[in-house]
């Protein structure tokens, strides 16, 4: 059977040699395989769980529209958002439109002119610069009145207390942890290492809220940041929770309070949650967080497939092969942008959808610098979905991440060494 499959890799333009070294690599993976699975496993019977619990029915996908009051569906989604998060309430709308945005919406709903915003863990986001003003832009917390400080992690990775001390003041209303790497090549936080922050935080400064950007995180561990104090979590359906089935979307988990403070936000004062109508996506939003274990856990098995292939190729990879994982994402070091560019190439040449594209590097909203995207997806700029990028800029990382099967990361992982070794860029 191997050996049919293999024809197929070739017919789709993977050489023998990429063969060999890719097989070299799985052969190894087989222990950190089986401990993906029984996350899997457990995440899965949560979900299920929760489901259950809140009698989930035929009539939760029914479509609602214009005001959306009552909305069924809409209703019992939330309720099972937090019991999976083991929180007080959740917001789940199609009304966001990103991650992004359902980061916006819960800072700007729960800060207010003089209030101070604080980082912990060094600059977020690049998307996050202008929402919050560090560059300028409209509408931007600044603009409202919001201050802002960071402290920047210590070059081993590790939280610089003292500082984070001398930071908090009677103005720090909100604490912002991001868990993921975004475009740095530090390392992805672990839920036990937020947990730690955040009690920090709270022993110094208990009224303070500490949210965590979660994207990219759900469903890696078997715990998320709202079990181990977060007050808010927030993240994108067209990541993890969407299972690559919904459409659009975030989410934001926490206590009712600053959940509710969040939904005023996102609609008007004096409506917060009760209007929004569903539009006949609660069908793929309920799927797609039913099958997001399963399908985070392919797209993490396809991780640290790729840092152990490149690992071997002698690149800097972000984590390690042998390290924990606490979100999807792999970072590769190349050193030079040609080698990042080949790379996307790769992935996108993988892609189910646009496999016939070329991605070139340009100038994305929100970026400081030209970035080069490969995605073929099902929704566009899902992330869930098989999908790299990264910025034209020193150190020259490409970041990785996705999949909706294990198989398909495993062939684009195959197809970006594949564009590399064509071009001259390793040696096998």
């Amino acid at each position: 059977m191997m050996k049919e499959t293999n024809t197929l890799y070739r017919e789709m333009g993977i050489s023998e040699a990429v063969l060999a070294f890719g097989a070299r690599a799985e052969a190894e993976l087989k222990e950190r395989f089986e401990a993906i699975e029984e996350n899997v496993e457990y995440n899965q019977m949560k979900v299920l769980q929760a489901m259950r619990k809140n009698r989930v029915e035929a009539a939760c996908f029914a479509a609602t529209s214009g005001y959306g009051y009552n909305d069924l569906g809409r209703d019992k989604l939330e309720a099972v958002y937090a019991d999976v998060f083991h929180t007080e309430a959740a917001l789940v709308r199609p009304q966001i439109a990103c991650g992004t945005h359902a980061l916006a919406v819960a800072l700007s709903g729960n800060l207010r002119p003089g209030d101070e915003l604080l980082s912990p863990v060094g600059k977020p986001y690049d998307t996050l610069e202008e929402v919050i003003g560090i560059r300028p832009s409209i509408g931007s917390l600044a603009e409202y009145g919001v201050t802002y400080r960071q402290v920047e992690l210590l070059e081993d990775g590790g939280f610089d207390y003292p500082a984070i001390e001398r930071a908090l003041n009677e103005r720090t209303r909100l604490v912002t942890i991001q868990r993921s790497k975004g475009y740095q090549t530090r390392p992805t936080l672990s839920v036990k290492r937020i947990g730690e922050l955040i009690a920090f935080i709270k022993e110094r400064k208990p009224d303070v809220i500490c949210m965590v950007d979660n994207c990219y995180g759900e469903f890696v561990e078997r715990v998320e940041p709202t079990d181990v104090g977060a007050d808010l979590c927030v993240g994108s359906l067209i990541k993890n929770p969407g299972g690559g089935l919904a459409p659009i979307g975030g989410y934001i988990a926490g206590k009712e309070e600053y959940v509710e403070r969040a939904a005023y936000r996102l609609t008007s004062p004096g409506l917060g949650k009760e209007v929004g109508a569903s539009l006949g996506v609660m069908t793929s939003f309920y799927q797609g967080f039913f099958l997001a274990p399963t399908v985070v856990g392919g797209a993490l098995k396809g991780a640290v497939f790729a840092a152990n292939l490149y690992e071997k190729l002698g690149f800097s990879v972000i984590p390690n092969g042998k390290e924990s994982r606490h979100d999807i994402i792999q970072a590769v070091t190349f050193g030079n942008p040609e080698a990042v560019i080949a790379f996307c190439r790769g992935i996108q040449a993988a892609a189910p959808v646009d496999s016939y594209v070329t991605p070139e590097p340009w100038a994305m909203p929100g970026y400081d610098s030209d970035v080069i995207m490969a995605a073929g997806a099902f929704v566009q700029g899902s992330s869930i979905e098989l999908s790299a990028d990264g910025p034209i800029k020193p150190p020259y990382a490409v970041y990785f991440q996705g999949g909706l099967t294990w198989q398909h990361a495993k062939f684009g992982i195959l197809m970006s060494l594949q564009k590399l070794y064509e071009a001259g860029l390793v040696k096998l």
